[in-house]
């Protein structure tokens, strides 16, 4: 009996410890009982997704689309990944809602409510590209830490915001401003108030660029909680991180930003190559900035059927971080050949390209369709795995898919 009561105290304060909270009649709960708090909970019911979306973890939520779900030119909330590092944020009233200004190189502090935010500047609607930095990270040998990504770390949706720069001139920017840094709501995982989960930035000059916005609306409506209600950062062309959600205060430094996961090896890159395991120092990382090339065949799945003779209609989206894409091109021989894709211009910058294409298969048999996209300066996708990085970042490989003819 003793070791039974010392087993259900050990479960009532390890239940207690998970939930945040005392559990007040816990000497009451039944053998065998889990509290609701602790149940797992339907994330495709939580955050409204598509059943074809894959949960990556739970603790915090990371939760991937597979490519055949990103076929909208614009992507719905029932298709887009979820990147968190800390706890959702619960109880965020827009109405209570404020945004700080302030740093070591603001002219002036200043507190804006999302009212005034919506009636004082002028609002912009931008399609903008986000994609995780780790995204396809399974990819790489040796394994990195980290979600296993595989190529759903991304999307396109619309926003609708107040560009970031009408917002800091107002509070005004001394000539000494380097950065900007964002802090927000979502709790870090210990449920430790002093600790930041993730407080990333920018240069000024990429906050200040047309298409970054504090974002209050996606595809026209409140943006979703899971994606930042009431209001989050949209910085298109770099890492999602960047992005912030829950945005209540972003500073403006005389300094490269310090906050949580802008230093040691968190969204950073070996400056040089380096060798698959090789352990590379924190001076020797250097922050991500603009996304390389890639692309996405989004119709049809993998695993297509068609019959002998047929052609196949291919399509998919195409990005290029700051750039543009210029060419697509796709090859069903293992890139020894390949034949180019019609693609669109961006609805705007940072807005992912639409691609398509006819495919002709010469006999039966089993093929891969890859895809191949190159930027405005020329730099096309690898074939296979780029360089090796310790966290597993930037795997722009062409992406692939399998068709059978018979």
């Amino acid at each position: 009996m003793k070791r039974r009561d010392f087993a259900k105290k050990a479960t009532l304060s390890t239940f207690a410890t998970l939930i945040g909270a005392e559990i007040v009649f816990g000497s009451r709960l039944l053998d065998g009982y889990s509290p609701l708090a602790l149940q797992d909970p339907d994330p495709f019911k939580m955050f409204n997704k598509h059943k074809d979306m894959i949960v990556l973890n739970d603790k915090p939520w990371n939760i991937e689309a597979q490519a055949h779900l990103l076929d909208d030119n614009i992507t719905p909330n029932s298709c887009m990944f979820i990147r968190n590092n800390g706890l959702v944020p619960e109880g965020n009233d827009a109405k209570k809602w404020s945004l700080t200004i302030d740093g070591e190189s603001v002219v002036n502090k200043k507190t804006y409510t999302l009212a005034e935010l919506k009636s004082k500047f002028e609002q912009h609607t931008y399609q903008v590209t986000i994609e995780c930095g780790g995204n396809g990270r399974s990819e790489f040998n040796p394994p990195a830490k980290g979600n296993q990504w595989t190529v759903g770390a991304v999307h396109c949706a619309s926003w609708t915001g107040v560009r970031l720069r009408d917002v800091l001139k107002d509070a005004g920017v001394k000539s000494n401003a380097v950065y900007i840094g964002y802090h927000a709501t979502d709790l870090h995982l210990s449920r430790d108030p002093n600790k930041e989960p993730i407080s990333r930035g920018c240069p000024m000059w990429k906050a200040n660029e047309d298409e970054t916005l504090l974002a209050f609306k996606m595809n026209g409506e409140d943006i979703p909680l899971i994606h930042g209600y009431p209001l989050r950062l949209i910085v298109g062309g770099w890492p999602a991180s960047v992005s912030g959600k829950w945005i209540n205060r972003i500073s403006i430094r005389n300094k490269v930003h310090d906050g949580a996961k802008m230093t040691g090896d968190a969204y950073r890159m070996p400056c040089k190559p380096v060798a698959p395991g090789e352990k590379v120092k924190d001076e020797d990382m250097c922050i991500i900035e603009s996304m390389p090339v890639k692309s996405l065949i989004t119709y049809p799945k993998s695993g297509a059927m068609i019959k002998e003779g047929k052609a196949l209609n291919i399509r998919g989206h195409a990005w290029a971080g700051d750039l543009e894409v210029a060419k697509m091109e796709y090859s069903i021989d293992f890139g020894s050949t390949w034949k180019s894709c019609s693609v669109e211009k961006p609805s705007n910058r940072f807005a992912w390209q639409h691609f398509k294409a006819s495919v002709n298969f010469p006999k039966k048999g089993y093929y891969e369709i890859w895809a191949r996209a190159t930027d405005s300066k020329g730099i096309a996708q690898p074939m296979l795995l780029p360089g090796w990085n310790p966290k597993g970042y930037l795997n722009n490989a062409c992406h692939r898919i399998a068709v059978k003819v018979s």
